[in-house]
């Protein structure tokens, strides 16, 4: 099987640049498995979907400020562009480098408001590892000069209102570089009247990674491997997950993040272990989900790992169905665009 088989074509226009008026008045397709059948709301009534006894599981990551803009020591503009911290007392980071020439270790970056960084040694092929001084008042100076890393397909610099919009009104454990993007559509509103048809609310946490950047530079699936994402998953939302597998309810995963989350921590019967992990879960063509069996997502990248899982849990002919629809009447794509509620 080959990435090329996931492809599609989509007309530039239908690429979100922005986020719409309001976050629940984006367009929501609905596509039920059992049926084939395929229709049509508004994400502000996405409420109606769901049933009493239904779980509703959310992914609470916040996304850093992580690109900062300044200037080698040698001279000449560099972005850095900052992927994980790496633990311990000092502020060190595993950090993508982007200048017009390759930056030696040992050299210093010159950042805004008086903050210095140290280019220390190759991560992997793709980071450097960077250390940041004064580490004190590192966490607040990030978020004064950090600019909200926007993904490359919205050709425009991050701007004010990217700072909330970009950012889910339940985010509350820093550490992703992108956003959990099906999570930007729900309001404080929106997920109290989910809640006030009886259903319940359950979080995690996993910090989306630099994968979701990266292209795809395999040809066969079998072939990709992901890029681990840390993830903790606490005992309340174990017990609700382990509840609804003992009764009627369904488990509905808010986005692609938090399914990946679940599918990893779940054991072959689909109890959900509790505490932290790694996520390094590929999953494609005919993975059999072991917990989730609702999914809230947006349209997805051609041939990427995103739109392989999701076809993977609609089936593949059902979903490229669904999206030549979305594409024949204008739905908006990607980070800032239109959901999907799959059943």
């Amino acid at each position: 099987m080959f990435f090329r088989d996931y492809d599609y074509e989509l007309p530039q226009e239908l690429i979100a640049q922005a986020p719409a008026d309001r976050r629940d008045a984006s367009r929501l397709m609905i596509l039920d498995r059992e049926t084939g059948r395929i229709d049509e709301s508004v994400f502000s009534r996405i409420a109606e979907q769901f049933n009493p006894g239904d779980l509703l599981v959310l992914n609470d990551t916040r996304v850093l400020p992580a690109r900062l803009f300044g200037e080698k020591e040698s001279g000449g503009r560099v972005e850095v562009f900052l992927v994980r911290r790496m633990g311990g007392d000092a502020e060190v980071w595993s950090c993508l480098l982007r200048s017009s020439k390759k930056p030696r270790p040992g050299s210093f970056l010159i950042l805004p408001a008086g903050m210095k960084a140290q280019v220390l040694e190759r991560s992997d092929d793709e980071t450097w590892l960077v250390g940041f001084c004064p580490q004190e008042g590192f966490n607040q100076w990030l978020e004064e000069q950090g600019r909200m890393p926007l993904p490359p397909y919205i050709r425009r610099a991050a701007e004010v209102e990217d700072t909330s919009r970009y950012q889910t009104v339940f985010a509350r454990n820093s550490g992703a570089v992108a956003a959990p993007t099906a999570g930007l559509h729900f309001t404080e509103q929106l997920l109290q009247e989910v809640q006030s048809r009886g259903v319940d609310i359950a979080h995690l946490t996993l910090h989306v990674g630099l994968g979701t950047f990266l292209p795809v530079r395999v040809e066969e699936v079998s072939e990709h491997r992901m890029h681990r994402e840390f993830y903790t998953i606490p005992p309340e939302t174990s017990a609700a997950i382990a509840a609804r597998k003992a009764g009627q309810g369904r488990v509905i995963a808010l986005g692609t993040t938090t399914t990946r989350a679940l599918e990893h921590a779940a054991d072959t019967a689909g109890a959900v272990r509790t505490g932290d992990g790694e996520a390094d879960i590929f999953i494609h063509s005919d993975y059999r989900f072991k917990v989730i069996d609702a999914l809230i997502t947006n349209f997805h990248l051609p041939c990427s790992t995103l739109l392989l899982l999701v076809s993977a849990f609609a089936g593949k002919e059902f979903l490229f169905r669904a999206y030549a629809e979305a594409i024949r009447k204008k739905f908006r794509f990607f980070s800032y665009g239109d959901a999907m509620f799959i059943r």
